[in-house]
């Protein structure tokens, strides 16, 4: 059902005003995806359900447990972490882990960002849970939260492994999670050029956006002999940022260039409008209410992805309730503020309660009849 109605949403995507442009955009890559960061929209998809080989992309899931674990005070940046024999053993793409060799995690996980180091990933993922195996589990746990459907991880690293597989919707989808809410990734993602211990150890980004896409902020890239080409891009202009999800392309410069033709799509066609108030909203009033009034507030994070055609000349409309019956409670709809563009609706977003307004009681209303009385003579 998700995946129908993602198919659907993205069927009247196309059938909108800039239906001309999406259908204008075409990658190499079999899978692709764009997406818009905090509204999650899917701008551009193609294939973006077939389960593939994400390789190192993989890691997007590993920085996103290390970051949460970070961020809840499991770890700090300066915890010490030790090599396992296990973590050295990992091949490929390393930084040459020895073992029982101690490295901070600010360390490691700036090697895993910059260049896709298996043997810290790994060492990471031991922190965390106690053994890769434990990790795992906590990696497919945090995919079925998320709704990554299409995803089953068998390692920390994206190493080839039978029935290791995702998709680009999936692989937004974590990168999103990453992104949105632990955006102190971006310090590590950002780094073109780095060292480790002590300036002995050169590290270069694997991901050329970093140096090469303005606005560039990440995230991962990946590729095997089977995968081929991957890569989670990500990069934000004008306060609007935005997911490319590449898979199993050809080369290694076409995934590059796959990401900047999503990317350069999505810049020039969309902007994020974040939607305030023109005027101060009157308070609502109350029936039978511990007090007279109750304040209504547009819900927060109100931001509208909007075709930058329609974003320049938005104008607002407030339709409030005449009154309301007690109880009240935080969140209750009061109302709705409308967004045109020209003469098209854009959006209608709640006006709630931003507070709570319990129902009077009968020695309240008594005090208040005395009063009145009181008042009257």
């Amino acid at each position: 059902m998700r995946k129908l109605i993602a198919s659907f949403c993205a069927l009247l995507l196309f059938l909108g005003p800039a239906a001309s442009a999406a259908y204008a955009v075409e990658v190499d890559a079999p899978s692709a995806l764009l997406m818009e960061k905090e509204t999650g929209t899917v701008l551009f998809a193609k294939d973006e359900h077939t389960q593939r080989e994400p390789a190192s992309v993989t890691k997007v899931m590993t920085l996103l447990l290390t970051m949460e674990a970070v961020d809840s005070g499991q770890l700090s940046y300066d915890t010490m972490v030790t090599a396992s024999a296990h973590a050295c053993s990992m091949g490929g793409s390393q930084i040459w882990l020895k073992e029982n060799e101690q490295m901070s995690v600010h360390d490691m996980l700036k090697a895993v960002c910059v260049v896709s180091a298996n043997d810290c990933a790994v060492a990471l993922a031991e922190q965390v849970a106690g053994s890769e195996d434990a990790f795992v589990e906590r990696m497919n746990q945090r995919a079925q939260e998320l709704g990554m459907e299409d995803t089953h991880f068998c390692n920390a690293t994206g190493l080839p492994a039978a029935g290791h597989v995702t998709s680009a919707y999936d692989i937004a989808l974590m990168s999103r999670e990453l992104i949105l809410n632990h955006p102190d990734i971006r310090q590590y993602t950002t780094i073109w050029m780095d060292t480790l211990r002590d300036g002995t150890s050169q590290l270069v980004n694997t991901n050329r956006l970093v140096r090469f896409f303005d606005g560039a902020t990440g995230l991962k890239t990946g590729s095997t002999d089977s995968a081929l080409y991957c890569l989670s891009g990500t990069a934000e202009r004008d306060g609007m940022e935005l997911i490319a999800v590449i898979m199993k392309d050809a080369t290694s410069n076409q995934r590059f260039e796959d990401a900047k033709t999503l990317l350069t799509y999505g810049f020039s066609n969309y902007a994020l409008c974040k939607i305030t108030l023109d005027t101060p909203l009157p308070p609502v009033p109350v029936e039978l209410g511990s007090q007279a009034t109750v304040q209504p507030v547009l819900s927060a994070g109100d931001a509208l992805l909007l075709e930058k055609s329609k974003a320049g000349n938005l104008t607002q409309t407030v339709s409030l309730a005449e009154s309301i019956a007690a109880p009240v409670a935080p969140g209750d709809r009061l109302g709705t503020l409308t967004v045109t563009s020209g003469e098209e609706i854009v959006a209608e977003l709640p006006l709630l309660a931003g507070e709570s307004v319990p129902r009077v009681t009968y020695g309240q209303m008594l005090l208040r009849l005395l009063k009145t009385a009181f008042l009257a003579d």
